[in-house]
C-alpha cells in the first residue's frame, strides 16, 4: 500500500509540474463590466517613409512599395529586437489528499518542484536592457532567467526591477551585437490605427510569431489574474487591440505602422475573442530611462494611504454620492508625517480627484500617473474637502508610509 501511495504521489507531482510549465506567459483578463467592441477601421496602407530617430534602435526604415507590405517591413525591422524569456521558478503544492478533498489521506504533505514558463521581451537599449511583463518573470521570484536572442544565442538574464501593479519588468543581459527597438509615442495613437504584435505564443516552438490588426480601444480598465500566482491586479489606461495576444506573447511589443513600439502586450480576455490589451509604452519610458541612468527605479509618492472609491465594496454609487459628495476619486485614509501631501496641507478624509489635470479613480491609476515623475517633482492635486474643491501643489517623496 505504501508503494502505491508513493507511485501515485510521484505521478501527481509530475502532472502538476507539467501543467504549471505552460503557464506564466500571460494574464487572463476578467472584466468588471461588459465592454462594447470597437468598430473596425481600415488599416493604414499607404507608403510610409520614417527615418529612425533613436540612434540605438534598428536602422531599418519602413519603406513600402509594390513588392513589400507594411507587415513585412515591420517584421524585418523589429524581429531582431524581440526575445524569448524562459524562467524556472520553485512552486509549492499541497499533498494529493488535499487536492481531492480527502483530508488525512496522504497527510496533506506539501511538495516543491521547479516550474518552467516562457514569455516574450523586447530589447529597448543595445546595452542589454529588456522590457517585459512582471508576471513573465514571476514578479521577480525566479531561480533562473534565460533570454533567447534572434541570432540563436541564449544568455542568462537578471531582473533589475519589476512592479506587479504595473505589470512591467526590466531584465538585463550582458551581450554585444544587440538591436534595440524604436520606441513610439503611445499618447498619439488613435482607434482604428494599424497594430501588430510579435511574440512567442505557446512557447519558443512558435517563437517570434507576428499578428496584425488595429487599435480597437484606448484607456481600457481590466482585472487581470496571473496564471502562476493566481493574484488579481487592476490594470488601467490599457490599449485594446484585435491583433492576437496568446499565452507566451506577454511582454512582447505592440507596434504601429512605422515599426515603433507603442505598447507591451500584457493580457487577453478570457471570454471575448480578439480582445488583447497592452500597457502604453509611455508608462514604461521613464522607468527604463531612470534605470539606465542610475541602475534602479525609485517610485515617487504623494505620501498618503488611500483607496479608490470605486475599489471599496461598502457603498454603492448612490451611497458614495450621499456620503462623500462624489462617486469617483481617491479617499485619503492617512497622510505620512513629513511627506509631501502633509506639507501641502492634505488631510485624512480628503478625496483626490485629479493629478495634473488627469482624473484618478483607483490607486493603480494614481500610480500610473506618478510613475512618469521623479522624486522632488511637484504635481498639482485637486481634491474635495467638506464639499468644496481645493487645489494643492505636492512635492513628491521617495518613500511610502511605514
Amino acid at each position: 500500500m505504501d508503494n502505491g501511495k508513493k507511485i501515485l504521489t510521484i505521478i501527481l507531482v509530475i502532472a502538476i509540474a507539467l501543467g504549471a510549465g505552460f503557464g506564466g506567459g500571460y494574464m487572463g483578463a476578467q472584466f468588471f463590466a461588459k465592454q462594447q467592441a470597437a468598430t473596425a477601421a481600415e488599416a493604414a496602407g499607404s507608403a510610409i517613409q520614417q527615418s529612425t530617430q533613436n540612434t540605438q534602435a534598428s536602422n531599418v526604415t519602413i519603406q513600402v512599395d509594390g513588392n513589400t507590405t507594411i507587415a513585412e517591413a515591420i517584421a524585418e525591422k523589429v524581429m531582431p529586437s524581440v526575445v524569448g524569456i524562459s524562467t524556472v521558478s520553485t512552486m509549492t503544492t499541497s499533498g494529493y489528499g488535499d487536492l481531492f478533498g480527502f483530508w488525512g489521506y496522504g497527510g496533506g504533505q506539501s511538495y516543491s518542484y521547479d516550474a518552467t514558463a516562457v514569455g516574450t521581451g523586447v530589447i529597448v537599449d543595445e546595452a542589454g536592457y529588456i522590457l517585459t511583463n512582471s508576471h513573465v518573470v514571476n514578479d521577480g521570484d525566479t531561480k533562473s532567467i534565460t533570454v533567447s536572442l534572434y541570432d540563436g544565442r541564449s544568455i542568462e538574464g537578471k531582473v533589475l526591477w519589476n512592479d506587479a501593479t504595473l505589470d512591467l519588468a526590466v531584465v538585463k543581459i550582458e551581450a554585444d551585437g544587440l538591436t534595440a527597438a524604436e520606441l513610439g509615442d503611445s499618447d498619439t495613437i488613435k482607434i482604428g490605427s494599424y497594430a501588430a504584435v510579435i511574440g512567442n505564443p505557446l512557447g519558443l516552438q512558435f517563437e517570434r510569431s507576428m499578428f496584425e490588426g488595429i487599435i480597437s480601444g484606448l484607456n481600457r480598465r481590466i482585472t487581470a489574474t496571473s496564471e502562476g500566482s493566481g493574484k488579481s491586479t487592476v490594470l488601467e489606461g490599457l490599449i485594446q487591440t484585435d491583433a492576437t495576444i496568446n499565452s507566451g506573447n506577454s511582454g512582447g511589443p505592440l507596434l504601429n505602422s512605422r515599426g515603433q513600439v507603442i505598447g507591451i502586450s500584457s493580457a487577453r480576455s478570457s471570454s471575448g475573442e480578439s480582445m488583447g490589451f497592452a500597457i502604453p509604452i509611455n508608462v514604461a519610458k521613464p522607468i527604463v530611462e531612470q534605470i539606465k541612468e542610475t541602475g534602479q527605479f525609485v517610485r515617487a509618492y504623494l505620501g498618503i494611504r488611500a483607496i479608490g472609491l470605486s475599489e471599496q465594496g461598502q457603498y454603492n454609487s448612490t451611497q458614495l454620492q450621499e456620503n462623500f459628495g462624489t462617486t469617483t476619486g481617491i479617499y485619503v485614509s492617512s497622510v505620512s508625517e513629513g511627506g509631501g501631501a502633509e506639507k501641502a496641507g492634505l488631510k485624512s478624509g480628503d478625496i483626490i480627484l485629479s493629478i495634473d489635470g488627469k482624473d484618478v479613480e483607483t490607486m493603480n491609476g494614481l500610480n500610473t500617473i506618478l510613475v512618469a515623475h521623479r522624486v522632488g517633482d511637484t504635481v498639482e492635486v485637486k481634491y474635495l474637502r467638506d464639499g468644496k474643491t481645493e487645489t494643492a501643489n505636492v512635492t513628491l517623496s521617495g518613500a511610502t508610509i511605514k
